[in-house]
């Protein structure tokens, strides 16, 4: 077999290939891909990449010919076929977007191809343009020199790509490559330092004390890789919220105040769904009562707030089909939905704010109060005990060595403790140590 196709099917679908056993549906596939950024489809190969074959002959090669030259504006293709009765057909990217084919629209989502109507498309690509920002050659990025070796080899392997195959014919073949230069979306997953080239790309969690935007208690700029940035950026949230005690029978375990895997999701849809062109990072704000995570760029024309949940358009869909490889995105168009259910079940409200230029998420924490009120007999007892073995500790240090109070959470349940008569401060704030009433 042709070792190209091998390569292929090591790979696997995606947003520029599709797999088909059959024609069934090719002509909403050829529009799909002449509406995005072209792709080759591969018939005579199953979904899990098994070769069947497809037998091929001019009648066949002159029926999808007519498909291209029926759309509306009519498109041109090219088909070829391999010593093994595999058909290719080769669609280039659109130049007079949008196509439409038995007036039906179609635009590739991942390794989908969508249908959507004439004004969606429209609207769709009047704001985007013609030239998404991910599938754009990066000419600061030189290939191969400033590519992180580490992080690619991380990357075919959680994408179970095989590392038989060469690193360009990969990158080439998942189309981050062309023309020996990296394309951003490319460059995002494979720099260590994603401010030289993509300055936008950063992401910026800053701590504030109360509920405005007035003092800043801590700022962290994280600028490596996109997913050392994910998960960096999730670390540092998930340090400045509380774990409450979750007692069942016998057995305690820890529960994050907020839900992790919705805090996941959403840095995920910013990170996918962002405009890069426009010069803002994202932005993470954590508040006494809530978590703010703000994009550039709005919705994506062709939805509106009501379709959130319910439906998926990418402003970045060649990243988003790369995150998608590594799993990073589990499901296309599910996240919202996700996020929506999570908060429900913690009994939180979830917000979204959106219009034409920015973005928001917002999950609404419990305040102070709610948090420390349902802190248990248990925590009271810790708090005696540390303060018993150094009684000048800190507000601060308690906070750390409990591991689930922050410092506001520790501030209640002294305060709590001193009206109770159960321990009294002697001296001053800074000087002063802690005393147990007997």
């Amino acid at each position: 077999m042709n070792s190209k196709i091998n390569d292929l099917i090591a790979i696997g679908e995606g947003y520029t290939i599709e797999f088909k056993e059959s024609l069934n549906n090719i002509d909403k596939d050829i529009c799909a891909f002449a509406n995005s950024d072209g792709g080759k489809i591969y018939v005579g190969i199953t979904d899990i990449g098994k070769v069947i074959g497809f037998k091929i002959n001019n009648k066949i090669k002159s029926e999808i010919q007519n498909i291209s030259r029926n759309m509306d504006p009519t498109f041109n293709i090219e088909i070829n076929n391999t010593n093994k009765d595999i058909l290719i057909i080769s669609v280039p990217c659109g130049t007079n977007k949008p196509y439409s084919v038995k007036g039906k629209f179609y635009l590739r989502q991942g390794s989908n191809s969508q249908k959507m109507n004439r004004k969606e498309l429209l609207e769709f690509f009047q704001k985007d343009g013609l030239i998404k920002f991910d599938n754009k050659i990066n000419n600061n990025f030189k290939y191969p020199k400033d590519i992180n070796n580490k992080l690619f080899t991380e990357f075919i392997t959680k994408a179970n790509i095989t590392k038989n195959i060469s690193k360009k014919n990969i990158l080439t073949n998942i189309d981050l490559l062309e023309n020996n230069h990296l394309k951003n979306a490319g460059v995002l997953l494979f720099t260590n330092n994603i401010k030289k080239y993509i300055r936008e790309a950063t992401i910026t969690c800053v701590l504030y004390q109360g509920l405005d935007k007035v003092i800043i208690l801590d700022r962290k700029d994280f600028c490596e890789d996109i997913n050392t940035n994910y998960n960096k950026a999730l670390e540092y949230i998930y340090s400045k919220l509380n774990t409450n005690y979750i007692i069942k029978g016998s057995k305690r375990t820890n529960k994050l105040e907020l839900p992790k895997e919705a805090l996941r999701e959403a840095i995920i849809n910013a990170i996918v769904h962002r405009d890069y062109f426009i010069d803002s990072n994202i932005q993470i704000g954590i508040y006494n009562d809530r978590i703010e995570i703000t994009n550039a760029g709005g919705l994506v024309k062709g939805l509106t707030k009501k379709d959130l949940g319910k439906r998926s358009v990418y402003r970045n869909p060649l990243l988003a089909d790369v995150l998608l490889r590594i799993n990073l995105i589990e499901k296309i168009g599910s996240g919202i939905k996700r996020m929506k259910s999570l908060m429900k079940e913690y009994n939180l409200k979830l917000k979204f704010e959106v219009n034409d230029d920015w973005y928001t998420i917002i999950f609404y924490r419990k305040t102070t109060q709610e948090t420390t009120q349902e802190t248990t007999q248990e925590t009271t007892q810790e708090i005696l005990k540390l303060i018993k073995g150094n009684p000048k500790i800190t507000r601060k240090e308690l906070s750390e060595k409990l591991g689930h109070l922050t410092s506001e959470g520790v501030k209640y349940n002294l305060n709590k403790l001193k009206n109770n008569q159960k321990i009294k401060r002697k001296g001053s704030t800074k000087a002063g140590y802690w005393e147990i009433i007997k």
